[in-house]
């Protein structure tokens, strides 16, 4: 028996709850919102979701379960690899490789230009590993270290880098999400990134220009650095050698090697890297100052599960250097556990459906799709909450409909780029939202206003179609 499509007035009641329940949430309890609050949110709009399906629509929980299980498992891999970034990043901090970064990076770049640099930084180190996720994990937290130093406030800082880590994710061949596009799409990887460039070149170029007016802000604000040099070096050993960490992730990362791998190799070398030049933190990380293989290896233990403090002598410096470990990613995989759980059930109930064919009844001409493209991009991202699902959905749904309107397969790949992809990151309750606040320790809805790429990407790419600047090719047909 075929299921029965919900209306349109029905699916949305989900989605609407969902929305009010995490404003609210991030209004009311704005310290609690990842440490609870938005999981039961996220729980409760889908509650309603299964409850109007199964009582209205006679669907069976085991339908919804099925999904559940389903959805969950195809994102097991990266709740682990967000395990591991927890992980990585601690480790980084402690061995020396983040305090290096921010002690030689305070004394070289000056406020009025820190900003359009953190964006620049991050997109040709995003171009060279193809993930925003572990550009932001790494060089990210270094570059907002040195944000911090400079007093650049952290939202500026993290929309800066947010947005060159994202540009560089869409343009570079290793991206995972870049791959996904192309090939979901039915387009060619290379010619997907070609036509990308008509979009993203303009969209970052002007986010540059952006963060450099900005920048300017802060011309006479530059704060002394020496309580920072002071601090860091006072508890670190700060020394060129621990850059051969990041220089060895590069060349796994150049080697193609599987992220998950990349990521506990990088750890593992951070961790031999924090033996030899930081004993005496991770011995006080232990709670002692003896020094032994014991009280080595449970400093070690602590920096990678749970969070560490280290006194550097300034409460400011304190904060830099503190770090969550694995532990300090568990809110946030508990916000994806119930995140898949709403996505899966809208899914499995053709909520979701029934939305997007209220997004097909609007095409009309080239402006329109690309638009409903972009529009439905944006709208997955807030119902699955997983970047991932949203391209898959998205080019899914207009595949056949660019195809019968002769269009090239790299426009519908560019416009779920430009907007399921971009997106991702400015949506509170998905993993790309969740994660990067808690790296970065800056709520999605604060940076959110300072992604200037992510904001003008989908912008951008409705611009293009209503000139007319679409692709060209022998199997395009025009209008």
């Amino acid at each position: 028996m075929k299921q029965q499509i919900p209306h349109p007035l029905i699916s949305i009641i989900p989605l609407l709850v969902l929305i009010v329940m995490i404003v609210t949430v991030m209004k009311m309890l704005p310290n609690d919102a990842l440490s609870g609050a938005s999981q039961i949110s996220m729980l409760i709009a889908t509650t309603i979701c299964v409850a109007l399906s199964m009582s209205i629509y006679r669907i069976k929980w085991q339908v919804f379960e099925d999904s559940i299980k389903a959805t969950i498992g195809d994102t097991s891999v990266s709740i682990l690899i967000l395990l591991l970034i927890g992980v990585m990043s601690s480790t980084w901090m402690i061995s020396g490789v983040v305090p290096t970064l921010i002690y030689y990076g305070v004394q070289i770049i000056t406020p009025s230009f820190f900003l359009p640099c953190a964006c620049i930084i991050s997109s040709l180190v995003s171009v060279m590993t193809g993930t925003s996720w572990t550009t932001i994990a790494t060089i990210g937290i270094a570059l907002l270290g040195i944000g911090n130093a400079l007093g650049i406030p952290e939202p500026f800082t993290a929309g800066a880098i947010i947005s060159g880590a994202y540009f560089g994710d869409k343009v570079s061949p290793m991206s995972d999400t870049t791959v996904l596009a192309s090939s979901v799409s039915g387009a060619d990887l290379f010619k997907h990134i070609r036509c990308m460039m008509h979009t993203t070149v303009p969209s970052i170029t002007i986010s540059l220009l952006l963060y450099l007016v900005m920048g300017f802000w802060f011309s006479g604000e530059r704060v002394e650095p020496s309580i920072y040099l002071e601090g860091l070096e006072h508890s670190f050993n700060i020394s060129a050698w621990t850059l051969l960490v990041p220089v060895f992730s590069g060349i796994l990362i150049w080697k193609k090697v599987p992220s998950f791998i990349t990521l506990i190799l990088s750890a593992l070398a951070a961790i031999v890297c924090a033996i030899v030049l930081q004993p005496d933190a991770l011995l006080e990380i232990a709670g002692t100052q003896t020094a032994t293989v014991s009280n080595i290896f449970t400093g070690l233990l602590k920096v990678c599960y749970t969070s560490t403090q280290i006194d550097t002598g300034f409460a400011e410096v304190n904060n830099l250097v503190a770090t969550r470990g694995m532990g300090g990613m568990l809110d946030t995989v508990w916000l994806i556990l119930c995140a898949m759980c709403f996505g899966s059930c809208m899914v499995a109930s053709n909520m979701l459906k029934s939305l997007t064919h209220i997004l097909l009844k609007t095409i009309h001409n080239t402006f329109s799709l690309v638009t409903s493209t972009v529009v439905s991009g944006v709208v997955l991202n807030l119902i699955m909450g997983d970047q991932f699902l949203s391209i898959i959905m998205n080019a899914s749904i207009y595949k056949e409909e660019y195809a019968n309107r002769g269009y090239q397969r790299e426009l519908l790949s560019r416009s779920t780029e430009d907007s399921a992809t971009v997106t991702s990151v400015l949506v509170p309750w998905t993993a790309c939202g969740m994660t990067q606040s808690t790296v970065l320790g800056v709520p999605t809805l604060v940076y959110l206003p300072f992604c200037f790429f992510n904001i003008i990407s989908p912008i951008m790419s409705i611009i293009f179609a209503l000139l007319g600047k679409i692709p060209k090719g022998d199997d395009n047909t025009a209008e």
